[in-house]
């Protein structure tokens, strides 16, 4: 059994803007939890010992939530060059085989577990594609082998990819030799100076070396663009909430409560000292943290993460959505998506897509949802545009923004971070980071008076 891993999140996340601008990839949270943290337990939990994080961008946050894990180390690659090197940067901190993973991806117990007991190194760990191949590294499978690897090639629909690497102590002098250029690519195709793991199985294949391929029985999600947060939250979501289900009734910890008259349609977990209180209707699954009260009408439905200190409250709606921490949501406020830590959403508003921390909406702040044409929202991803992927008319909302009186958000719109939306204005375009628009008005006065109706 694998007893190191090493975590690599040494990237700057440019295309996941407005989220990697405060924090690493690996610091966004799903379902209440940064994405570091969840590999991190689910590393400890297969055995895993000794893990090392390898930071280049904002490494501050990875380092401050993990200072009190005896077993994480934090690195930092001052120079990234892509990820092979930035594996290279944790040689001194790992002994014998070792696991290699990416720090924005969510991946399971059972296939970490399969991939850390490989029958031969290197190995593997691949995956289905979840959308276009030439948004991926993909790699060819016969059988239990990896036969190659290709750079974002064009139309290769039944393709997969490798979500993550186990290597021998042997392989080291491998991986420093990278060329650091993908040179597996199409005609035509124009790939980074980057160094990449999957080149060296390229070198290792190519030498007459044999990569086990370990077949990730459970979906994995790489977190590269602003919608994969909402794919890896619906995803951990589930998996969670399934759990909840087969437990086969309600958990509640030391202090929590329902009040009898809350209407609870499905099963509930409620953390010490929540509470559900009057007039509440919850037609779903739901996890609540600690300390969060859900108060007077308000109503949940479907799949819904909860995290602590919350209040929820005065006929609010919530559908299909994940909360965090300290977050404030009343007065009719509706929302669909995920909000981060400490959001506020009043007064008669319809939030759709992903928030960031520190978020205060003004009343009547509205996200159109829905297209009138029902046609495809294009995304600009440096550069590039993007279309049909799941939550393409969702709204990604930077942290530290604000919205003021009766903003509209038009379908798939980003905001920066530090950022403001004026009152009444309507947003069409994506707003950079630090940026405030508002509205000009040009008002036209005229004489009026009882002389106008005849006096």
């Amino acid at each position: 059994m694998i007893k190191s891993a090493v975590i690599l999140d040494a990237g700057k996340g440019s295309k996941l803007w407005p989220y990697a601008q405060v924090r690493s990839k690996g610091m966004v949270p799903v379902c209440n939890r940064p994405v570091l943290r969840r590999l991190v337990d689910t590393l400890t939990n297969i055995g895993v010992e000794n893990i090392v994080i390898v930071e280049g961008h904002l490494p501050e946050g990875a380092c401050n939530h993990f200072r009190g894990d005896g077993n994480v180390r934090v690195v930092e690659d001052k120079n990234p060059k892509g990820p092979v090197f930035s594996l290279c940067a944790a040689k001194e901190y790992v002994e014998g085989d070792f696991l290699a993973l990416f720090g924005d991806s969510i991946i399971t117990e059972r296939d970490l577990r399969a991939l850390a007991e490989a029958p031969s190194l290197p190995a593997a760990l691949y995956s289905p594609l979840h959308g276009r191949s030439n948004d991926y590294v993909t790699c060819g499978v016969n059988s239990d082998k990896i036969t190659g690897v290709t750079g974002h090639p064009r139309g290769d629909s039944s393709g997969s990819f490798c979500a993550g690497f186990a290597f021998s102590n042997a392989h080291w002098p491998l991986l420093q030799a990278n060329s650091g250029r993908f040179t597996i690519t199409q005609v035509g195709m124009m790939p980074p100076l980057e160094g990449y793991i999957e080149m060296s199985l390229h070198d290792w294949i190519r030498d007459g070396g044999a990569v086990a391929a370990v077949k990730a029985e459970d979906y994995v999600v790489d977190i590269d663009k602003p919608w994969h947060i909402l794919e890896a939250d619906r995803v951990v979501k589930t998996r969670l909430c399934d759990a909840l289900e087969a437990h086969g009734e309600n958990i509640l910890a030391e202090g929590a409560s329902i009040d009898p008259s809350a209407v609870i349609r499905g099963c509930v977990q409620l953390g010490e000292g929540s509470r559900i209180g009057r007039g509440v209707l919850i037609e779903g699954r739901v996890i609540i943290g600690k300390h969060t009260k859900i108060e007077n009408g308000a109503i949940l439905r479907g799949d819904t993460h909860i995290g602590d200190n919350n209040g929820i409250e005065n006929g609010c709606y919530l559908d299909e959505s994940t909360v965090g921490n300290r977050c404030y949501i009343g007065h009719g406020a509706e929302l669909g998506g995920i909000l981060f830590d400490k959001v506020y959403l009043f007064h008669y508003m319809e939030i759709s897509g992903v928030v960031g921390d520190n978020v205060d909406f003004g009343a009547a702040t509205v996200c159109g949802s829905l297209r009138f044409d029902d046609g495809v929202t294009r995304h600009r991803i440096n550069g590039r545009w993007e279309e049909e992927h799941r939550g393409q008319d969702a709204c990604f909302i930077g942290d530290y923004c604000r919205t003021g009186v009766n903003a509209i958000l038009m379908p798939g719109v980003k905001t920066g971070v530090y950022s403001v939306v004026g009152a009444g204005v309507m947003l069409m375009q994506d707003l950079e980071d630090r940026t405030l628009v508002y509205n000009e008005q040009t008002h036209v006065k005229k004489a009026w008076g009882p002389e106008k109706y005849g006096w």
